[in-house]
């Protein structure tokens, strides 16, 4: 397994369900565009291989949204044309073509198979031989709307339904008796159990007999304790240990097609959504009706073709529900008749979330994790299209032209074809969601006209884990920036399109590139960014701007995409709960003495990387560099270099061996000398003064270690430690684990006499500061000094992704002993990485899917204004089937006497009045809105204050607005700047009111 390819994807679906993708075989006929979308995510995703069935040749319809063809393909088997550039996603993955028919000895060589763009016959057949010999079957069909149906089997074993992680809990206690009552150490962790959850238990001491148990069922009680069952022949409970969820395997079972196909079982929100999804069901065997008659499907927007449709979807036997019955269900022929108009066309966006949700349920079959379709799914994007009421369409404006937007022609017509081309947008990252949106916009031709274009902004570079997800990126591109990588690919896709790659992050600090003059030739902004505070940014420039803003964020199979029109929707806010999540922080106090969680410990071994391997290397550099004396430091700051560069070493490192000193020194330091000490001050049975244990609940009362190399985590400390130290110091290191182990061997124990001045500046509440007397001080003073006087040191950043470096070794054990000493679970290494990393589980499917969903707003924002009911926020849930997209809110109005606004709204001051004074200006929103200005700034900036003295109100508001801004800020326009952005207060206003900004014009 390569665990650093697939880091982000092993985060979502976990090592066993890894292997066994990895293992498997997919057979994948019809190789259109959404046949290349599946095969696309299953190779990113490394499954063991791909088959593609496609005989028929190239055609122009299909370079609409298929990517792995180019107009030197037309002509070419598509399977044949496609299986080159596939192979070149990822060569784990073995892609071959199979040039026969798929025969009943063909299917029984795979697991899975999937068609594409097939007929009704076809798959009848293929389902009849699967479900003989136990392959899980799949349809997926795009026609103009999408179609998705599983057939899994009769009995399909879902062995872990759901995303979520088992529940853990650490335990506070356990009684012995019948029942044993057990009492968590966070009282709330009890909410998250149900009662007749089976649960394990693990890390316990005393009452080992619960170690690893068969699972027990538990019963929740009033007080928030656990019933977990008899413990009455059970060892006496003494500390620790972890109660744990064990999930439960489902089963579930599926009709054959032929059943299925009149006795639909589909995937609703609502019973509006059934009724719905009936309809298109019945509309898609009226198409497939329609090709069996006429051995074509309909023409684009001929209403000959189309009523046709409706006639014969009226003559189909009616659906069935569950028990048989006939649905007394009316046909939606107006819904019928729209389908069919527009069911020639094929479009990328729809391909990609049709081929996102077809490869996730490949996944399913394979992996045996999460809960398959049940088993229709039915997606459509009729709000794309115009309103009711509006001209109808010309069927020659729909015709093919021999291009490669035909398919998209079909759909929308020439003449918006045209217009999307001389489209020029700002997509800002280039990260995986970056890059599959900037492939549907290469398909669909956004900018690919004169006039138009896309400007790709990202600072990041290439990296190996991006591979598994970033469509756009190969091996070679590792280090290169993403934008300059992802703009080369995109123009590998369509000739024709305008990309510019920008390298400059779009933050405060780049407003001079990002200014008035750059986005007054944007059209819209497509924004694919990993943190809220980012998008929290740009959504502010296009509110400023206002541009509108398509928006789109994934973790894990969770997804979301979003649509932000200026005046017509709500502006953009982040989810409170997620946004509060990034900036989560732990008091240092509990990090650094009194941890009750996995995620202390992660945070604290984090903080003494950053502090053994990179701030002290730093200084004392600065040092070298003579920027500050060591005699001229003060106490505090003297005190942390000895701690974190000195160790128990005398003088600087030579050798492996001192490094080795150094990294035992500091094992015993941490994780037994300074417990030690600690529990000198509070000792275990320390009371406060109303009575209560001071080592109660979440603050555990810790226990000293005693180093033991031949336990893998002690050892494993010390090498990283020991590396990560000749690592800044110069010195050659060494992985060599047998020799560590005789190495140390031969070394003594840190003397605790060497220890005592270490740790005396580790107590922050000045517990042992008695120990650090002037001589120890001048002592220190000249240690310092040599050490100042070598070769500069190396000061190490962190990284994460790097598995060889001892970066992650390090805080991983650190992190792990430390949990050891407070009786706190650990967490493995994998999820020890992804806290510390603050890495977001991500899927190749849920990416796609997004980008498609943004890709259907994106043609809603051409060519004429559209209203609000036109536009969708969209949200899915890929592991549970939640599929939900829902017309945005309208932007809330504020007022204010008579002012009222939006968030879209500002106060102006036109050009050509740039030479008003202060005095002026003011006079002119009172004449204006009728009231007085208490305030007024630019950024932090306060320009004016009514509650100034006299003197200095007057010195303001004689200035002009432009000189007063440059006095107060420091600071001119930049050149082509042309408004200035004010913040306005009035009298009377409430402390929550949030004024429009005023644009002054310059």
């Amino acid at each position: 397994m390569d665990e650093e390819l697939y880091s982000r994807q092993l985060y979502v679906l976990g090592l066993p369900a890894m292997e066994r993708i990895q293992g498997a075989k997919v057979l994948l006929s019809g190789l259109r565009g959404l046949g290349a979308e599946v095969a696309k995510n299953l190779v990113l995703m490394g499954i063991g291989s791909l088959t593609l069935h496609d005989p028929h040749p190239t055609c122009w319809p299909d370079l609409a949204a298929q990517f792995f063809l180019s107009e030197q393909d037309l002509g070419r088997s598509r399977a044949e044309a496609s299986q080159e550039l596939l192979a070149k996603l990822n060569e784990a993955v073995q892609v071959c073509v199979h040039t026969g028919d798929i025969t009943e000895d063909l299917v029984l060589h795979f697991q899975v198979v999937v068609l594409t763009a097939s007929k009704l016959e076809e798959q009848l057949e293929v389902d009849t031989f699967c479900r003989k010999h136990g392959v899980h079957f799949l349809v997926a069909d795009t026609r103009g709307l999408v179609q998705l149906f599983c057939d899994f089997g009769k009995d399909f074993t879902v062995q872990d339904p759901t995303e979520a992680e088992p529940l853990t809990a650490a335990i506070q206690h356990i009684s012995q008796g019948s029942p044993g009552i057990l009492t968590l150490r966070e009282q709330a962790d009890a909410h998250h159990f149900h009662n007749g959850d089976l649960v394990t238990f693990s890390g316990i001491e005393g009452m080992v007999e619960l170690n690893n148990c068969v699972p027990r069922s538990v019963q929740v009680q009033e007080d928030r304790t656990l019933k977990i069952g008899d413990t009455t022949t059970f060892s006496r409970y003494l500390r620790g240990g972890v109660i744990t969820e064990v999930k439960k395997p489902k089963t579930v079972s599926h009709e054959p097609l032929d059943i299925a196909l009149l006795q639909p079982r589909v995937v609703a929100q609502s019973s509006q959504e059934v009724r719905r999804a009936h309809c298109l069901h019945q509309a898609f065997r009226a198409l497939h009706k329609f090709q069996e008659l006429s051995g074509r499907p309909p023409k684009p927007w001929d209403p000959v073709d189309a009523e046709m449709v409706v006639d014969l979807a009226r003559a189909l036997e009616p659906l069935k529900g569950a028990e048989g019955e006939p649905l007394e269900e009316q046909l939606d022929e107006v819904l019928v008749r729209t389908v069919a108009l527009s069911s020639a066309g094929g479009l990328s966006p729809m391909a990609a979330i049709l081929g996102a949700v077809a490869a996730q349920e490949v996944l399913k079959a394979i992996s045996r994790k999460f809960m398959p379709l049940d088993q229709w799914l039915y997606f459509d994007a009729l709000d794309c299209l115009p309103e009711d009421g509006e001209s109808s369409p010309n069927p020659g404006d729909y015709a093919p032209r021999g291009c490669r937007y035909d398919g998209q022609i079909a759909v929308f017509g020439a003449g918006f074809q045209e217009k999307l081309s001389h489209k020029h947008y700002l997509l800002v990252g280039a990260g995986a969601i970056g890059c599959e949106l900037l492939k549907g916009f290469a398909l669909v031709g956004l900018g690919a006209g004169g006039s138009g274009g896309v400007t790709v902004a990202d600072m990041d570079h290439v990296e190996r884990s991006n591979l598994s997800r970033q469509f756009l990126f190969r091996p070679q591109d590792i280090g290169r920036p993403k934008a300059e990588v992802a703009a080369e690919a995109a123009r590998r896709l369509n000739s024709d399109l305008i990309v510019t790659p920008l390298t400059y992050q779009l933050d405060p600090t780049t407003e001079h590139i990002y200014g008035d003059k750059f986005f007054s030739s944007v059209d819209g902004v497509a924004a694919a960014l990993d943190s809220f505070q980012a998008r929290r940014y740009v959504a502010a420039r296009c509110t400023h701007y206002l541009k509108p803003l398509l928006e789109a964020g994934t973790k894990g199979t969770w997804g979301s995409a979003c649509v932000f029109v200026p005046y017509l929707t709500e502006g953009y806010r982040a989810p409170a709960s997620a946004a509060a999540s990034e900036d989560t922080s732990y008091p240092i106090c509990t990090i650094r003495h009194f941890p009750s969680t996995v995620e202390h410990t992660l945070q604290w071994a984090r903080d003494e990387f950053e502090g053994l391997f990179r701030l002290s290397a730093e200084t004392i550099n600065r040092h070298q560099q003579a920027l500050t004396r060591p005699a001229d430091l003060d106490g505090p700051q003297m005190l942390t270099l000895p701690q974190v560069v000195l160790g128990v070493l005398k003088e600087r490192p030579q050798t492996w061996r001192d490094c080795v000193v150094w990294a035992l020194g500091h094992w015993q330091l941490r994780f037994h000398y300074g417990i030690k000490q600690l529990l000198r001050h509070f000792p275990p049975d320390k009371a406060l003064e109303d009575g209560t244990p001071f080592w109660l609940g979440p603050r555990q009362c810790p226990q000293p270690l005693e180093f033991d190399a031949s336990q893998d985590v002690h050892l494993l400390f010390v090498l990283s430690a020991a590396n990560l130290y000749a690592q800044m110091h110069g010195l050659p290191g060494s992985p060599d684990q047998t020799a560590l182990k005789g190495l140390l061997k031969l070394l003594p124990l840190p003397d605790p006499q060497d220890l005592a001045p270490i740790f005396a500046n580790d107590l922050e509440l000045s517990l042992a500061s008695a120990e650090f007397g002037p001589e120890q001080l001048k002592k220190l003073h000249e240690a310092l000094e040599t050490w100042s006087m070598g070769a500069p040191l190396e000061p190490l950043i962190f990284e994460k992704d790097n598995d060889s470096n001892f970066h992650v070794d390090f805080v991983v054990t650190a992190a792990s002993l430390r949990a050891q000493n407070y009786g706190i679970p650990p967490a493995n290494r994998a999820k020890s990485k992804q806290i510390v990393g603050r890495i977001i589980p991500a899927i190749a499917t849920t990416t796609a899917a997004v980008a498609g969903l943004v890709g259907l707003e994106l043609y809603k924002l051409v060519g004429e204004p559209r209203p609000l009911s036109a536009f969708r926020h969209s949200y899915l849930h890929l592991a549970e089937n939640y599929f939900s997209r829902w017309v945005p809110r309208a932007p809330d109005i504020q007022k204010f006497h008579d002012l009222k606004w939006t968030c879209w709204d500002r106060l102006e001051v036109p050009a050509g009045q740039h030479k008003r004074t202060l005095e002026s200006l003011l006079a002119h929103l009172q004449e204006l809105h009728g009231l007085r200005v208490r305030m007024l700034l630019h950024g932090p900036a306060l320009l004016y204050s009514a509650g100034w003295s006299p003197e200095k109100q007057a010195h303001h508001l004689s200035l002009r607005v432009t000189d007063l801004v440059q006095q107060v800020t420091g600071r001119a326009p930049e050149p082509g700047q042309r408004v200035l952005v004010l913040e306005l207060s009035f009298e009377g206003e409430e402390e929550d009111t949030a004024f429009p900004p005023l644009h002054y014009e310059l």
